[in-house]
């Protein structure tokens, strides 16, 4: 369950003003339209900025973990009374959850989960575990990341079990019926509850909800259907990748027990630091040094690109050499495929180490012509 208040970076005593501006500076930052928004963060920045700014759904956040709508049966936030709007009912009526009052059910979920089951509404009852996320690191330098690439990963995870194909047990031994729940996979208890008498129907711990017991576990996996192993996929690079740009593959994550799906990939890309260039953004920079007589003489001076070419750039009349030099289009591809950043040139006056009498001459007298 989020937090609110550690969303939005404020403390629990904050007041109208300071949550409002902590909201609006957390919405510029990440705002989606922007480059290097998160569209997900914003979400969530956004609903906790609806609850908080609001007095009666923050007094509910505050007491309950969670905001109440009765009128729509739905809960903003985590906590046991999603669809129960309990702000109405007076001082003191708040109580802590007692398994033994509610007939020795494990909490109101499953009080509420019974309820709905005798109404006919059967939920749909996980058995097994999909399979865990994986996130890794992966290098590449400033020049991939400008024409894009293609990685190979190799690394260990949780595969499915080769002798048995992930299913967990010997297919050719087969399976027998449950003797727990007589193959319906579920087991149904009626309790005596302070709501009435309820029907919970659980999945039965035995089987895992199957209704199948397995004549022979695999002895590999033991049951689970995976084991550790290698994986290999191979990822796409797209030219403009940002540092720590993450990249989603799917299903190149932990197997799952028993064939449930494989958790998903989470290539997260560091981008290695450049001995010519620095990339801000979308631009690169780069340090120029030049002569002052090439300065004078209007000279061109050679750039080199991140494509590997070289440009040669005339340096405007009256150019303040304080200022840099800014070519268009000669940075890194946008992310989104239209365009390129700039290439941004911080030049540098290179002095002689010593002038001969002769050098100081000329100097002197291009002094009083210019003066």
């Amino acid at each position: 369950m989020a937090d609110y208040y550690r969303v939005l970076g404020i403390n629990k005593g904050a007041s109208e003003d300071e949550i409002k501006k902590a909201f609006r500076k957390l919405a510029h930052k990440y705002h989606p339209d922007k480059k290097g928004g998160d569209e997900k963060k914003f979400k969530e920045i956004n609903e906790a900025y609806q609850i908080l700014s609001d007095k009666n759904k923050r007094a509910q956040y505050d007491r309950f973990g969670r905001v109440f709508d009765a009128s729509t049966g739905s809960a903003q936030a985590g906590g046991p009374f999603g669809g129960f709007d309990f702000s109405g009912a007076g001082p003191g009526f708040g109580f802590e959850f007692d398994p033994e009052m509610f007939g020795g059910f494990s909490d109101l979920g499953d009080v509420f989960d019974a309820f709905f089951e005798g109404l006919g509404v059967k939920q749909k009852r996980r058995t097994y575990r999909r399979g865990s996320d994986v996130e890794i690191m992966t290098e590449i330098s400033l020049e991939e990341a400008f024409r894009g690439t293609e990685k190979e990963i190799i690394y260990h995870v949780a595969v499915r079990c080769g002798e048995c194909k992930g299913i967990g047990y010997d297919e050719k031994a087969g399976t027998e019926k449950c003797s727990v729940c007589d193959g319906q996979g579920e087991i149904k208890e009626t309790r005596n509850t302070f709501f009435g008498s309820f029907t919970q129907v659980k999945t039965c711990e035995k089987c895992f909800g199957t209704g199948k017991i397995p004549k022979k576990v695999c002895e590999v996996c033991k049951g689970s259907g995976k084991v550790m192993g290698e994986r290999k996929v191979r990822a796409e690079i797209r030219p403009g990748t940002l540092d720590n740009q993450i990249i989603n593959i799917k299903g190149g994550g932990e197997a799952g027990e028993r064939e449930t799906a494989e958790g998903d990939l989470y290539m997260r890309i560091k981008i290695k630091p450049h001995h010519i260039f620095e990339r801000r953004g979308d631009d690169l920079w780069i340090k120029k040094e030049i002569r002052v007589i090439d300065l004078l003489l209007g000279k061109k001076v050679e750039i080199p690109t991140i494509s590997g070419g070289k440009l040669r750039v005339e340096i405007p009349e009256n150019f303040d050499i304080r200022h840099n030099l800014m070519i268009p289009d000669a940075g890194m591809p946008r992310f989104d495929g239209f365009g390129r950043g700039n290439l941004i040139v911080e030049l540098q006056i290179k002095t002689p180490k010593r002038l001969s009498e002769k050098a100081k001459k000329i100097l002197e007298d291009l002094n009083k012509e210019t003066e």
